[in-house]
């Protein structure tokens, strides 16, 4: 995946996971950083699940459900 790729993939992710978590979202470089670290979180817990699926689409979903657990985790963290 290229750098631009990576990127988008990681701000559609931090994006939507900031709306899902009905939040107003950390700004978008926050959420391109929760993104990318939602899709390396994401393909960690899939690939332990033996999923492995392929694509633009696919990298997109890994990567919102890894950012929605990483926006839970801060949000419970900033709560304390």
């Amino acid at each position: 995946m290229h750098i631009i790729e990576f990127l988008l993939v990681g701000l559609i992710a931090g994006w939507l996971a900031g709306k899902v978590m009905k939040g107003g979202g950390y700004g978008v470089l926050v959420d391109i950083i929760l993104g990318i670290l939602g899709g390396i979180l994401g393909g960690w817990l899939f690939g332990m699940v033996g999923w492995q699926g392929g694509g633009l689409i696919a990298s997109i979903v890994v990567a919102f459900i890894g950012a929605v657990i990483l926006v839970a985790i801060t949000r419970a963290i900033k709560r304390v």
